[in-house]
């Protein structure tokens, strides 16, 4: 009797084992550019079952996670969140910065040392793109490093920043959309060649068809009660049309190139269809050594500029993209099992409301214009010193300056960028903190507020001798029409830096905390979960609610 009882509970453990592996077999890290926490709650009533709401229901929610540096962008959110750290231990400080060595505004991704791969041009800018810039390793690099490079690591976003730095410099390729070819290309710091399934993907030409129908809403528009009506003058329209108002007629507005394809919601399921073709491709998730695919979906980020957080068009977007969202899962399901893979869904940032709706609605709030920023910092330059050639670049929201020329005259930087930064805000209204590189370059400096975000958003060299931090509710004018419509990010306030964190799957116990994480905790607590190295830059610490 001892004997059966011994196999049976062998036999009960073998079986729980096979059910929850060790690891996941995959890993899928999902970015959403530009999403806000609340567009869970103002669009959860409409979603589907199987898409977001299975994964608040049958997942972990951390309710209240945070970005703990500015600026709030693109390309740094990418980084962080994978990297487990900020800006200044990472180095990627923005999506452009200008570069103190250099003395020349840079991007983040781009490096002439690497060819296109994908495209007709291997000279294209589009192509020539690597993770070159980024100084630590990902928690995807930390996945090759412990498996000896056995993992299978992908990024796949519309935009090669959304794919290149999540995956980090050991990935096995990075794959992002070309809008002159229409094309998923990649470059020979991954590849020389495209496998065989992103060829056939690309021949397939699905920009083509998402292109050649309007986009018009996927429920009656009069349900879309959510958000604004369909005309305000807080959106901009498509170029070539007179309003922004459903149905977008596609056909007659994209042009000759394909970049209306990243646009519209449609960009979304594109990047999703080519994320299942390379899971299918690749065989990601097939055996017992975990597989990583860092996912961007970037179409929320065109819409959300473009119309602002309160239009139908991005309310049409969200819900489209829980279709998308549920057809991954059902993807998953069937090719790697239930149970057998861990997926994690955040963002980058989020957004502000737009200012003029703001003011239209009696709260304090105005636009800030970047020209008048670079000519006003000339004009006090030249009053302190005589001399405007101490400017340099205006770019990110903070001001370089010309340090080999203030030298020469016999100056103290720290007193030049003290100076400057006292006339920049008796100068223009709406500029709430002007913080200098001396000061977040202090080992001594103590802040509070919102003060200690720039200094985790500041790497010397990378960054600007002196920033400029606007008041709450107000931004740059953006970035087409008349710089009023649409919206942006980038600032250490919440509505750019409360985000949404869910995490599904593998080992993951339904549930919700209140706890408050940073975006930096998601890293080294996927560390903890598949039992590897922490990013060797990490900052940030494990969840403990989601591990408990």
């Amino acid at each position: 009797m001892r004997f059966i009882h011994t196999m049976l509970l062998t036999l009960i453990v073998f079986c729980a084992g096979a059910q929850t592996p060790a690891r996941p077999r995959l890993v899928v890290g999902i970015i959403v550019d530009q999403m806000r926490p609340d567009y869970l709650v103002r669009f959860g009533d409409r979603f589907g079952k199987d898409g977001f709401r299975r994964i608040l229901q049958q997942g972990h929610t951390c309710t209240d996670t945070r970005f703990n540096y500015a600026p709030t962008v693109t390309a740094a959110g990418h980084a962080s969140v994978y990297t487990g750290t900020t800006p200044s231990v990472h180095g990627i400080a923005g999506n452009d910065w200008y570069d103190q060595r250099s003395e020349g505004v840079v991007y983040c991704t781009s490096d002439t040392s690497v060819r296109s791969v994908g495209n007709s041009d291997p000279l294209s800018r589009e192509g020539r793109m690597s993770p070159h810039r980024l100084l630590t390793t990902s928690i995807a690099d930390q996945l090759k490093l412990s498996t000896q490079f056995k993992a299978k690591v992908i990024g796949i976003s519309l935009k090669d920043r959304g794919a290149i730095l999540p995956a980090g410099r050991s990935a096995d390729a990075a794959y992002w959309f070309d809008a002159r070819s229409g094309n998923w290309i990649s470059s020979t710091w991954y590849m020389n060649t495209l496998p065989d399934w992103a060829q056939g993907f690309n021949n397939g030409k699905r920009p083509d068809k998402i292109l050649s129908e309007p986009w018009n809403t996927v429920y009656p528009i009069a349900s879309y009660t959510a958000s604004d009506p369909d005309n305000t003058p807080y959106e901009n329209p498509f170029l070539g049309e007179t309003e922004p108002v459903f149905p977008h007629n596609l056909p007659t507005l994209r042009g000759t190139s394909y970049e209306l394809a990243r646009r519209i919601p449609q960009g979304n399921t594109l990047t999703r269809d080519f994320a299942l073709a390379a899971i299918q491709g690749e065989d990601l998730g097939k055996d017992s050594i975990t597989d990583f695919l860092c996912l961007s979906f970037s179409a929320t980020d065109y819409v959300g500029h473009q119309f602002g957080p309160n239009a139908i068009e991005t309310e049409d977007t969200y819900l489209r993209l829980d279709k998308d969202i549920a057809g991954l899962l059902a993807e998953l399901d069937a090719r790697v099992g239930k149970g057998q893979y861990l997926v994690f869904i955040t963002a980058d940032h989020a957004c502000a409301e737009n200012p003029k709706f703001m003011r239209d609605h009696r709260f304090h709030a105005g636009f800030i214009d970047n020209t008048a920023v670079s000519d006003t910092a000339k004009r006090v330059l030249s009053k302190l010193y005589g001399d405007t050639t101490y400017f340099k670049s205006f770019t990110n929201d903070q001001i370089s300056l010309n340090r080999a020329a203030i030298l020469r005259d016999g100056r103290d930087l720290c007193t030049v960028e003290r100076q400057l930064a006292e006339g920049m805000q008796a100068a223009i209204e709406g500029i709430y903190l002007a913080p200098d590189a001396c000061m977040l370059e202090r080992e001594s400096m103590e802040g509070s507020g919102f003060l200690p975000l720039i200094r985790n958003g500041h790497y010397r060299g990378r960054s600007g001798h002196l920033w400029m931090v606007y008041s709450p509710g107000w931004t740059e004018k953006l970035y087409s029409g008349d710089g009023t419509r649409g919206t942006t990010h980038g600032s250490p306030y919440p509505y750019d830096t409360h985000v949404p964190l869910l995490w599904y799957g593998w080992n993951i116990r339904p549930g919700k905390s209140m706890q408050e994480v940073s975006i930096t905790d998601i890293a080294p607590t996927l560390s903890f979960l598949l039992g590897i190295t922490l990013p060797n830059g990490c900052t940030g610490k494990k969840i403990e609610s989601l591990l408990r």
